[in-house]
């Protein structure tokens, strides 16, 4: 449990992440956080809730108030994705998303840049690992595996050896300096993201690393729901069967892009944000009530 000083730390992080959004024009909104159904990520197990399950996050539902006409839109809630413990790790955990229509990914960079000093400077940046001022790195995943991993991108893909090279072998070298941006992932790592026009083999697709710990993942927004449902089926077929089930599709999700000419969103961990700044290097030393103190 946290004792008062570190609560009085973690509430003014909290007002520092609104007040920076409230000063950008964003609307504030909050969504459903047991869901009848969630967006299908092979990669992520629910946490059941009855008939429903916690969210994963709030993408769904943000993004169907993005097609009900909301232009930027910003939210802090609990998410929850079993079997995610560790230092870094929480199955309960605080997520910030925030969307803008009209924009891509490289906006969405520079939002990161603003939020990320600004909290520094309201809250003091004495802990953070890395300094936020100047020019952040900007890199492609490419370059990245060029540089660190003993198989290229494409090598790693075709061995099915793409997250394990990424993680051991090129996140530890990523945002040691400064901030870094890893992004253009291949279009087969990103099947909520929109395909690069120069290069539709590349995703619109970015996630910032600060000491070697990833804190972020935005893109700009695939808005053709066609291409969406077949991104879908695709996730479906890569889920055992208990799983997969009947293979419901988000319908309402699904029509909410037919009314989204352009858009980009992002989700930051906001308690791994937290733990960078207070120079911690467990998220279990800054929420609340870790998750090895809960009452069972």
């Amino acid at each position: 449990m946290l004792d008062p000083k570190r609560l009085q730390q973690r509430a003014a992080f909290f007002r520092a992440i609104r007040s920076f959004f409230h000063g950008q024009g964003f609307l504030e909104v909050d969504t459903p956080i047991r869901q009848p159904l969630l967006i299908p990520e092979h990669n992520i197990l629910p946490v059941p809730s009855g008939t429903h399950s916690l969210q994963t996050s709030p993408e769904l539902y943000m993004k169907r108030l993005l097609g009900g006409g909301c232009e930027r839109i910003f939210q802090i809630c609990p998410c929850f994705r079993k079997e995610e413990r560790g230092r870094l790790h929480l199955e309960e955990f605080m997520m910030l998303e925030w969307y803008r229509r009209d924009a891509d990914y490289l906006q969405l960079m520079q939002d990161c840049e603003e939020l990320v000093r600004a909290v520094c400077s309201d809250l003091g940046s004495a802990g953070f690992p890395v300094s936020p001022a100047g020019e952040w790195e900007r890199l492609t995943v490419r370059e990245a595996f060029r540089r660190y991993a003993s198989l290229s991108v494409e090598e790693a893909l075709r061995t099915e050896m793409f997250d394990l090279q990424l993680v051991e072998e090129v996140e530890p070298h990523l945002g040691q300096k400064k901030p870094t941006f890893l992004y253009e992932y291949p279009i087969q790592l990103a099947s909520l993201a929109r395909p690069k026009k120069e290069d539709p083999q590349l995703a619109e697709r970015f996630e910032l690393y600060v000491a070697g710990i990833e804190i972020a993942n935005g893109f700009s927004e695939l808005t053709d729901p066609v291409a969406q449902r077949a991104r879908f089926e695709e996730e479906y077929a890569l889920m055992d069967e208990e799983r997969a089930g009947n293979r419901k599709m988000p319908e309402q999700f699904l029509a909410a892009l037919e009314r989204i000419d352009s858009a980009a969103g992002i989700a930051l961990g906001l308690d791994r944000l937290f733990m960078l700044i207070a120079g911690e290097t467990d998220v279990n030393r800054v929420v609340t009530f870790p998750a090895a103190g809960l009452d069972r």
